[in-house]
């Protein structure tokens, strides 16, 4: 099944704010809409690690639109976190906390793990996606200069690589660009062929 018979099959919708993940979504080439709750609950068990974390966050969002769903509806929902050092850095919650995150990737290797869930009223299905991404040494007059102009308040890591500061501080990824924006769209694009065309 192709993805232009399963847009025509299903109702997509992209649970989700952000402006990065409906970017990459539209370059499928699909109609889809957006919806998105407020307050849904991200917290998660302090047990979790690693790629655990994201699913497991995906899936709260997920079970959060269940009652909103239709027949034909096919649901997208997705979270992404920083992970370095056995701790997520998530969305930042001042300039001090995003300075100091972005002061702790300076010079480091993290990585940016994305878990995505697809949902019917029939099934679930939910994977995740991880990249390596290597920075390179920043100076805090770079970091000022970042915060000040961008605010990336929004972003986990308090970083987004489509910016500044990816342009003049990655090195190198390991894995897809596109998931360190916060979707996988290429590995959703044929988890999305494999879920609907069962």
């Amino acid at each position: 099944m192709t993805i232009q018979e399963i847009a025509s099959k299903y109702s997509i919708v992209l649970a989700s704010n952000s402006p990065r993940r409906k970017e990459l979504l539209s370059g499928l080439d699909i109609p889809y809409t957006i919806t998105a709750l407020p307050d849904v609950d991200e917290s998660f068990p302090d047990n979790l690690v690693g790629e655990a974390i994201p699913l497991h966050i995906s899936r709260k969002k997920s079970d959060a639109y269940r009652s909103l769903m239709k027949s034909n509806t096919l649901l997208i929902t997705a979270d992404t976190i920083v992970w370095l050092n056995g701790k997520v850095h998530g969305k930042p919650v001042d300039t001090a906390d995003a300075r100091t995150m972005l002061q702790t990737l300076s010079g480091q290797t993290h990585q940016v793990i994305t878990g995505v869930t697809l949902r019917t009223q029939e099934k679930e299905f939910s994977f995740a996606a991880v990249s390596d991404v290597t920075f390179a040494v920043l100076s805090d007059e770079e970091i000022d200069y970042y915060l000040s102009k961008y605010q990336p308040y929004d972003k986990a890591g308090s970083y987004g690589v489509q910016e500044w500061i990816g342009y003049i501080g990655v090195e190198h990824i390991n894995g897809s660009y596109f998931n360190v924006m916060g979707l996988p769209i290429q590995r959703l694009y044929r988890e999305l062929k494999a879920f609907a065309g069962e």
